[in-house]
């Protein structure tokens, strides 16, 4: 572990909540490299030790793991001003659970693992139910780090909505400065129109999000972006010739009168608007000879000339036909949100696209510490920029590999074809981009329990109510209110410090409490025992999940099974899928509560993907085959050939279930 100095803000407090404090340092763990995918089987695997912004020593990177922990990681690694690009999709804070419907593959109908009830058979990816001083102080953290990683030229996009844009932009303007404030872009999002039914409305329904831009310094520039035209632009239009902003060299007489506001100006410089008059009268002696019979018809034949007129009394400028325009801070034209996934909250390519081209060329480094469906990954993949992604949701992590796999797949497949087919590829994607991404973890937070995950299998195990607008309590059993304890840690006296705080704000609260956890501090029963002999009501009960009489037996969980055939011929190795098996998934499908028995008549229904490494070394997955069907209708190959040494070879299949769960088989051979 290594401690790493974080630079204070740069501009001055504006906000303030309990618990702000900055970062003057942050813990940085080691990483571990658990794949790598390389078609072309050129690339060498990187070391999460070699990892470093050289363009000689590349390997787009996919984390995952919290983002502080990630970012912590990446500034061990020379990262520190290397970044060009930052986007980020942070939560919210709008108080719902975001699901990802999962189903079963193959089936003649989807065979959903969830409902709208919240119950097992739903994947929770996370949950966007926040304390209001803990979002912030979340938030202020990583752009603390997020400023450190940026390059002096670069520029942080981060996307948010009508709750939480206000906060964040004080944040922003504390961190980078509010000299370093750019833009403020509102992108299109689709309305739901629920409230057509009612004759008055309380508020109006939300059609866009908000996209806040800042630079890291003033020396910081923009790409330009375009959008389709409008219809009258397209055809060319005549525009107003002045405007409020002082500038007294702009302030000349033109048409024999000045601008119409007292602190106005023209437009353009006095010779540059005097050439355009008399381009203009021009026009009208072509016009009266008979040479051209309209305006436009001239602007055409002269597309280089520019054009001012004097109008109903006042001058106007001749903006010519085209067919795009520059993009203004209104991205109506785009839609934010996509559905080529069944990730949540997905942003659409378009989005991306537009940032990631405005932000960087080919060859900068986009950072997304929030990549969610991989959405910036695969975008900057296809555009021909180093990326790299993370996320703390293995949900998220297996959908955004899906996703870069099939992308480089495709393209490497394209590629690699005869001198007149690669002829076909176009000029876009002909740009040059590496073949290979590596997926890593940081401080094996695979092995630990995401606590959005364990909340819900705790309140399905013990039966609870679940409460959600209550944003400290998760619930109510029998009288009780219940607060389950984050299960990565054992029950400490700051969280019953924390219960008491929470209790002394609801005077008028007389329920007892309960207390969930996974393990309690030697000091947790003797303080209970003395708080409870002071309290009448809202007394404090625990339930130890682990040695609980009434509620043992939690988190038995029981992996996928697999059963693989291996075997040689040759230089090939050939591979059967026999048999799989996720009890999770069927657990899921024989819901007491459903009441129709889902029969599954091919297990291959189960599996989401296949990966196989034909060289495993025991640690890292070096894929070079990927079966990832394109659709929910179709079904993994389940039988593969790949080449191997004349000698020994050690082939390892890594199959991944619908839920996201995997087991890896392996045999030498």
């Amino acid at each position: 572990m290594t401690e790493i100095s974080i630079s204070p803000p740069r501009g001055r407090p504006f906000l303030s909540w309990v618990g702000k404090k900055p970062l003057d340092f942050i813990k940085a763990f080691p990483a571990q490299l658990v794949e790598v995918f390389d078609p072309t089987r050129k690339a060498r695997k990187i070391h999460p030790s070699e990892f470093s912004a050289s363009l000689d020593n590349w390997q787009n990177a996919l984390f995952h793991g919290d983002n502080k922990e990630v970012l912590g990681f990446l500034l061990t690694r020379r990262l520190r001003g290397k970044v060009k690009l930052i986007y980020i999709d942070p939560p919210f804070d709008s108080g719902a659970n975001y699901i990802r419907e999962t189903v079963l593959r193959g089936m003649k109908e989807d065979i959903e693992l969830g409902g709208e009830d919240y119950s097992l058979g739903e994947q929770i990816q996370y949950y966007d139910i926040w304390n209001n001083d803990a979002y912030l102080q979340f938030m202020f953290e990583r752009l603390l780090l997020l400023k450190e990683l940026l390059e002096e030229k670069g520029s942080i996009f981060v996307h948010v909505d009508y709750r939480r844009v206000h906060q964040i932009r004080l944040i922003m303007d504390e961190i980078f400065g509010p000299q370093n404030f750019r833009n403020e872009v509102q992108v299109r999002r689709t309305a739901k129109h629920t409230a057509m039914q009612f004759e008055q409305v309380k508020t109006l329904q939300v059609a866009s999000d908000t996209i806040l831009i800042y630079a890291k310094t003033s020396e910081t520039e923009f790409n330009k972006a375009y959008r389709e035209a409008s219809e009258q632009q397209k055809q060319g239009n005549w525009h107003g010739f002045s405007d409020n902003l002082y500038r007294p060299t702009m302030r000349y007489k033109l048409f024999d009168m000045l601008p119409p506001s007292p602190r106005g100006r023209w437009l353009w410089e006095k010779s540059r608007a005097d050439l355009a008059v008399e381009n203009y009268r021009l026009f009208e002696r072509a016009l009266a000879k008979g040479e051209v019979s309209s305006f436009e018809q001239y602007a055409q034949l002269h597309p280089e000339m520019e054009f001012v007129r004097h109008n109903k009394g006042s001058p106007q400028y001749w903006i010519s036909a085209r067919e795009e325009i520059m993009v203004d801070t209104n991205w109506s034209d785009i839609q934010a949100y996509s559905h080529v996934t069944d990730y949540p909250t997905e942003k659409s390519e378009k989005l991306m696209r537009r940032i990631i081209e405005m932000g960087s060329v080919p060859g900068d480094l986009v950072l997304d510490c929030f990549c969610g469906s991989g959405t910036t990954a695969v975008v900057a993949q296809v555009t021909g920029r180093r990326w790299i992604c993370a996320d703390i949701n293995k949900g998220a992590i297996t959908t955004t590999i899906k996703r870069v796999q099939r992308i480089i797949t495709k393209r490497w497949e394209r590629e690699d074809k005869t001198e007149d087919q690669a002829k076909l590829v176009s000029s876009e994607d002909a740009i040059p981009f590496p073949y290979s991404f590596a997926h890593l973890r940081v401080n094996d937070y695979d092995l630990q329990l995401l606590r959005t995950e364990a909340t819900e299998l705790a309140v399905q195990h013990l039966g609870v109510d679940r409460t959600r607008t209550d944003r400290f309590f998760d619930g109510i059993l029998g009288k009780s209110l219940v607060k389950i304890i984050d299960f990565n840690h054992p029950l400490t006296l700051l969280d019953l410090q924390l219960v008491e705080d929470e209790i002394k704000k609801r005077p008028a609260e007389n329920r007892n409490l309960t207390l969930v956890c996974l393990g309690k501090e030697l000091a947790v029963d003797p303080w209970v025992q003395e708080y409870n002999k002071k309290h009448p009501i809202n007394k404090i009960e625990i339930v130890e999940l682990r040695t609980d009489k009434k509620y043992g037996r939690f988190l038995i969980h029981k992996p996928p099974r697999a059963k693989v055939e291996i075997s040689r011929l040759g230089k090939v190795a050939r591979i059967k899928l026999r048999n799989f098996i996720s009890p999770t998934i069927l657990d899921r499908l024989n819901d007491p509560e459903k009441l129709v028995d889902v029969k599954i008549a091919d297990f291959r229904s189960m599996i989401d993907a296949v990966f196989i490494d034909n060289s495993y070394d025991g640690e890292v997955l070096d894929v070079v085959v990927s079966d990832v069907p394109k659709s929910r209708r179709e079904l993994v190959v389940g039988n593969y050939e790949v080449a191997i040494s004349s000698t020994k070879a050690v082939v390892a299949v890594k199959i991944v279930d619908m839920l996201g769960e995997e087991v890896i088989v392996t045999e030498e051979i």
